[in-house]
């Protein structure tokens, strides 16, 4: 019977996955808003640099330019636009059409990331809980219906990247360690866990690729080896042999090798010169201690917002999980408890740290999902095996568990599918709305740069004109990857780290980047910086900022300067920005101005 069920969930794999990218590319062509700026400039800002070349525009913030992030995480995406860009070229040029399918590969790309990660999580559930059991199923469930899955999957973050390959290890990962070590009596020379090499060549491969990207990630493996090495908190298991103990050494060293030399060669065919970025970031972190000036956090913020925030409505399944795992055989319970200590360590360790953030911790949202899901099953089904107990056949049609609890469930998926809806349509749209209008409008008014632009990559000589500027906390939009056009050139508010600075001392506690510099004083910053006579800044046709600004633009034309430059604003875009938000700089609607100094600038839009 259970060998039937393993069969028949083998035969619907295929088809099982293509369901879920179709889910996942809808996720990500719904996703209508804007989180954060790593989203951007740490993938698809090298990305644009390294697939169109220098002149395209791209805008490489600091880390770059010290080889702080990895260059695989870019190239992958780099790969993307290429593909697209040729495929592009079939349309004629000139064509919008050809904008959209460019600005659309790394969006693509980036949802059959985030459905691999679900898979495979489903996939690693029914490892430990069986082909036809209900906690199999509501691992996937979770994974599917969890509000900030839906809403960071597919965006293109390193963690994004990082929780996919994170998970897939996970599955590959010979979780028989945690029973019995004997070697095989038809051959003792092999160890017995240890028979077939290739599942833990591709754990350790895809392992090391996470660490490559995010050095913090190494805490998942530090556990996981540990546990398997030291049999910590292990149950009916005996000692691992020195035989498995060597291969594992062994292939940990070549797969870590294989996936070293890549990065090496990667980083020095972008960089130009050899570099190593995991160690360049750990250094400027120790050094610099520059973590704290993207803010701090108090030492349980992953206790009581992360942890709270990754799982929503799954958090009280997910804690049941963590604390007492739901198992029926001594090898299921070690592999979940060796979860729930992943889950323990990684946190502990990460708020050691000053500065957090929930994607941080995003990686272990699918062992949350996992070790949550037989609590979850137990409460909503009423089934009479345990979940647990169930992996053994597929419940006949006479002995289909119902549903109980039917309030609750109903209520949870409600919250789900409205905080998600909330934040796909709702939470910050204007960054990337007001994007898509300066894009339409510099292909009306400049449509030979257009055509050049599709065909090169490269902008006009002479180039077009300064088209905007930004008046905002720096990085509030997304940069190329939206603009597009090379012509199309626009400058923001930067907010570089103080890197010239020691810390703890007052030079860096008093350090002001651009932006503050602009709110501090929003007049004096016009008149004697952003448009001083020997700034040499262009005038621009477009003035981008939240609504908040405009009795200052309009009290700085009145100066001496801005009657001398001769601008005459008003509002040719407004655009809805969302209800809350935690930075108060970024209040109220979104607004283009017009600055007046051209003539053909466009009528003012209703929307404004």
């Amino acid at each position: 019977m259970a060998t039937a069920s393993t069969a028949r969930n083998a035969r619907k794999r295929p088809n099982f996955l293509r369901d879920i990218v179709v889910i996942r590319l809808i996720n990500a062509w719904w996703i209508a808003t804007f989180f954060q700026p790593d989203e951007f400039f740490q993938s698809l800002e090298p990305a644009w640099r390294l697939a169109f070349g220098s002149e395209s525009g791209a805008w490489l913030t600091w880390e770059w330019h010290y080889q702080l992030r990895s260059s695989l995480h870019p190239a992958l995406f780099s790969a993307a636009y290429l593909v697209a860009d040729k495929l592009s070229s079939l349309i004629p040029a000139g064509n919008v059409f050809r904008t959209f399918v460019v600005m659309a590969a790394p969006k693509t790309l980036q949802a059959v990331i985030a459905a691999l990660g679900d898979w495979y999580a489903w996939r690693l559930a029914v490892t430990i809980y069986g082909p036809g059991s209900l906690a199999s199923f509501f691992a996937l469930f979770l994974q599917i219906f969890s509000p900030w899955q839906w809403y960071v999957s597919t965006r293109t973050f390193s963690n994004s990247l990082e929780t996919t390959l994170t998970i897939m290890a996970l599955y590959y990962w010979p979780w028989e360690l945690l029973g019995s070590a004997k070697p095989a009596k038809e051959n003792p020379r092999a160890p017995g866990p240890l028979r077939s090499l290739w599942p833990l060549r591709a754990s350790l491969s895809l392992a090391a690729l996470a660490v490559i990207l995010r050095p913090t990630n190494v805490l998942i493996w530090i556990t996981i080896v540990g546990v398997a090495l030291t049999r910590v908190t292990m149950k009916g298991s005996s000692p691992l042999s020195w035989a498995i103990i060597f291969t594992l050494v062994r292939e940990a060293v070549l797969c870590g090798a294989l996936v070293l030399g890549a990065s090496f060669v990667s980083d020095r065919l972008y960089f130009g010169f050899w570099t190593f970025p995991p160690y360049n970031w750990l250094n400027f972190n120790i050094s610099k201690s520059l973590a704290v000036f993207y803010g701090r956090n108090p030492w349980h913020y992953y206790l009581l917002q992360g942890i709270p925030l990754l799982c929503t409505t799954s958090l009280p399944f997910a804690i049941a999980g963590l604390y007492s795992p739901s198992a029926s055989s001594p090898d299921q319970a070690n592999t979940l408890r060796t979860l729930s200590n992943t889950v323990f360590a990684t946190v502990g360790a990460l708020s050691l740290i000053s500065h957090k953030e929930v994607r941080f911790i995003y990686p272990l949202l699918p062992a949350l999902s996992i070790l949550a899901a037989p609590f979850a099953a137990s409460f909503f089904t009423s089934d009479p095996r345990s979940p647990a107990a169930a992996s053994t056949s597929k419940p006949s049609p006479s002995s289909r568990p119902g549903l109980r609890h039917k309030p609750y469930l109903f209520a949870a998926l409600g919250i789900n599918l409205v905080l998600a809806g909330f934040l796909t349509f709702l939470h910050q749209p204007a960054p990337l709305t007001v994007l898509s209008y300066l894009r339409k409008e510099y292909e009306r008014i400049h449509p030979a740069s257009v055509q050049l632009a599709h065909a090169t990559h490269r902008p006009p000589q002479p180039r077009d004109e300064l088209f905007a500027v930004f008046l905002m906390p720096c990085h509030s939009t997304p940069w190329r990857s939206h603009l597009v056009y090379p012509g199309l050139d626009a400058y923001a508010l930067t907010c570089e780290p103080p890197l010239h600075t020691q810390p703890n001392t007052p030079e860096r506690d008093n350090y002001r980047d651009e932006a503050d510099r602009f709110y501090d004083d929003p007049v004096g910053f016009l008149a004697g910086e952003l448009f001083a006579p020997d700034r040499g800044l262009p005038l621009p046709r477009y003035i981008i900022g939240f609504e908040g600004i405009e009795p200052w633009l309009r009290e700085f034309l009145e100066t001496p300067r801005g009657k001398q430059l001769g601008l005459r604003i008003r509002r040719v875009w407004g655009g809805f920005n969302g209800f809350v938000h935690e930075d108060w700089r970024r209040s109220g609607r979104m607004l283009v101005w017009d600055t007046g100094i051209y003539d053909d600038a466009p009528e003012a839009n209703s929307n404004a």
